[in-house]
């Protein structure tokens, strides 16, 4: 039975109701050429549609990109993938050069692990706390952009790459589109689109609930995975006004509530003995995770006079992380049995100005302030332990670890858009930022980068950016030591050092050539000097990610980029190479072995997530009868296992193919758009992980041979 959460569907029939009761008008005119009328908008809507476009364009100038490496999605990019809008967020990010998949729906771009920021419209959205579920949607993204590289001073804490959504929305037409999508391991999904506009006020919402029997990554090769449901509602809206030509309010609301079974693996001996509990079967336990995920931001854009745009935005967010175990068995197998729930409350305040002094320069400026409150609760049954972890009892006690933390970050800038001759912009400025949480830091970050046209055909672009990287408030561990001397689940060591910011000069430089009207290539090359650099791990049974320091780092690489479109055809390729290497342990040393500290400590290691060759393609028809069709292919050269990293998991490649056409069913039904995707159309068996590693947790395989069908319906 199909009973998935209907979050999102309930946000976005709730916001859509006092909407769709309001009037919507419209003037009627005669054709000129003497047949039926047809409808034509009113001149005052015309005025409206006009003043949110220049709206926009004043807003997408407060965010520049110079010196930076840009991919962008618009909605025919993302149209021509696979499974179109219902792809997830993260498995478009991934057709991005350099950005390398990982299990759990992560994502590494150059070498970073996560480390991205998330931007709607221009406005930070505070980051949710690590889980499998994506806190995004593709759907309402009208086009999607991925800055890499050396970034202006305007981005700040969260720099592997900022991945900038404009929504759909601000010019949208009076309708919507419902859809529906089905097949392998039972996936059920259906959204509802609602958008128009009426006089001054404008909204797009969209609300959607999935249901999968594999909500996360088969820790076998098995086609099927043991207990591996989930159930996801996602829900946004947006909603503008226009005060003025020059004015407008605009409201986000955003939602995600997932829930996930966590998989079993048949056949497993337990470890430890657990009274009144024998002959355990490791295929029937019961451990879950909820997440939830909640923002909302109010936002006021205007300009003063010609010269001066500016935005001012409240945002607040909730997110929280939840994981339930089967105490017998968690117990049984790994001899500690944790409730673990982090949960985090955002809320803060982001201005945004520039100012067009002459036709020469443009200066821009902004503040950016954060408070957060971040809160752990872990209730723990674990077994009495002797001095070498061995059981001494089979009656478990509990133990109860919660913490709270409170933090607070503020940042900011002043920058400079010079262009001192019509083929070169350059793009210098300053920024500082200071976080207090665990720890106390701050740090002046200069910033520079330019464009320059070496003729019409051929642009380089180059930059220098100083980071500084406050660790994630949410993924701090607090964990007390001492509570669990004594037990089996004592960690390998004492120390305890608090998460410092990572600090890190990015070099990077670029050049991009039109070969004629279709085909664009593209190569870029960077190089990162870091200190305190951050990474995160899955330590202990429960599924929720801690981070943690390298003393230094030193992260480097290449990547080549090919794009070709026409009228029916389209293509593009990337291939990436990378290392990303740590040294010296630095943090959360408790959470590691000794032997794997000293090895740290005295060498250059590979980073988990590092994966030396990277690759992502694609290609899409447009055939004479309507149908269009698609292929994409995803290439790994495997990312890191062994004690310390020391050797990497084998290559795979990945190949998903579609079909998209309309068809008219006549009067009563009209046109629809039906697609059949095959995702992994070879059935390729790899791991992403195999449980061995830095902070790697259980092995995860990639998904098999999975068919879908969908269908959806504009109004």
């Amino acid at each position: 039975m199909f009973t998935p959460s209907r979050t999102g569907l309930a946000l976005a029939l709730a916001l859509a109701y006092p909407l769709l009761a309001l009037p919507v008008r419209a003037q009627t005119v005669a054709a000129t050429d003497g047949g039926s009328t047809t409808a034509a908008p009113a001149p005052q809507r015309v005025e409206i549609s006009s003043q949110r476009q220049r709206l926009d364009a004043a807003r997408n100038g407060l965010s520049p990109d110079t010196g930076s490496s840009i991919y962008r999605f618009d909605q025919q990019d993302i149209a021509k993938l696979p499974m179109g809008a219902d792809t997830p967020l993260n498995q478009v990010i991934l057709q991005a050069p350099g950005v390398v998949q990982d299990s759990y729906g992560q994502l590494h771009v150059r070498g970073d692990h996560a480390d991205l920021q998330y931007r709607i419209d221009g406005i930070v959205i505070p980051e949710a706390i690590g889980g499998f579920g994506q806190a995004l949607e593709t759907r309402f993204a009208d086009q999607i952009q991925v800055l890499t590289g050396a970034l202006p001073a305007q981005y700040g804490y969260r720099t592997a790459g900022v991945v900038d959504i404009h929504s759909k929305g601000a010019n949208q037409q009076n309708g919507g589109q419902i859809s529906l999508l089905g097949g392998s391991n039972g996936h059920r999904e259906g959204s509802l689109e609602l958008g128009g506009s009426v006089g001054a006020l404008s909204y797009y919402m969209v609300g959607s609930a999935m249901h999968d029997d594999q909500g996360i990554e088969n820790p076998t090769s098995s086609r099927h995975a043991l207990h591996d449901e989930t159930q996801q509602g996602n829900g946004f809206g947006y909603f503008s006004y226009v005060l003025t030509p020059e004015t407008r309010v605009n409201l986000i609301l955003g939602a995600a509530n997932n829930r996930f079974q966590i998989p079993n693996v048949a056949g497993q001996t337990p470890d430890y003995s657990l009274a009144g509990h024998d002959n355990i079967d490791s295929a029937t336990l019961d451990a879950r995770q909820k997440e939830r995920n909640h923002f909302g931001v109010l936002s006021l854009q205007s300009s003063l006079g010609q010269d001066v745009d500016y935005q001012v935005a409240l945002f607040s967010r909730y997110t929280d992380v939840h994981y339930r175990p089967d105490e017998v068995g968690d117990l049984a197998f790994n001899g500690v049995a944790a409730d673990v729930a982090r949960s985090n409350r955002a809320a803060g305040l982001q201005a945004d100005a520039s100012w067009h002094l002459n036709a020469t320069h443009t200066l821009r400026g902004g503040v950016f302030y954060q408070s957060e409150k971040g809160a752990t609760r872990n209730d723990s049954l674990v077994f009495p332990a002797d001095g070498d972890g061995n059981q001494t009892s089979d009656q478990p006690l509990s133990i109860s670890d919660d913490a709270q933390l409170k933090g607070h970050t503020w940042g900011a800038y002043l920058q400079d858009q010079w262009q001192p001759v019509k083929a070169l912009t350059v793009n210098y400025g300053l920024r500082f930022d200071q976080v207090r949480t665990v720890v106390d830091e701050q740090q002046l970050s200069p910033r520079v980068g330019l464009v320059y046209d070496i003729d019409a055909m051929t642009r380089v672009h180059a930059g220098y950016s100083r980071y500084f990287t406050p660790p994630p408030t949410e993924q701090i561990d607090q964990t007390s030591i001492q509570k669990f001397q004594g037990t089996t689940n004592a960690l390998p060591s004492d120390a305890n050092t608090a998460v410092r910011s990572e600090r890190s000069n990015y070099y990077d430089i670029g050049l991009e050539r039109q070969i004629d009207s279709h085909l664009t290539v593209g190569v870029d090359g960077y190089y990162r000097q870091v200190r305190h650099l951050q990474d995160e791990g899955q330590f202990g049974n429960a599924l929720i990610y801690s981070a943690f320091n390298y003393s230094h780092a030193r992260v480097y690489g290449l990547e080549l980029s090919a794009s070709y479109r026409d009228e029916a055809f389209s293509a593009y390729a990337n291939v990436a190479f990378a290392r990303a290497l740590g040294k010296g342990l630095e943090t959360g040393q408790f959470n590691f072995e000794q032997d794997e500290i000293d090895y740290i400590n005295s060498n250059w290691v590979h980073l988990d997530h590092d994966q030396a060759t990277t690759a992502s393609a694609g290609a899409s028809y447009q055939w004479a009868n309507g149908l269009s069709t698609s292929a994409d292919l995803l290439f790994g050269s495997g990312l890191r296992n062994g004690f310390a990293n020391s050797s990497h998991l084998p290559s795979y490649t990945q190949v998903n193919l579609s079909a998209h056409r309309s068809f008219d069913l006549g009067t009563a039904v009209g046109p629809v758009d039906l697609r059949l995707s095959a995702l992994n159309v070879f059935d390729r068996i790899y791991q992403i992980r195999d449980g061995s590693g830095i902070g790697v947790g259980a092995p995860q395989y990639a998904q098999r041979r999975t068919v879908l069908a969908g269908i959806s319906k504009s109004f």
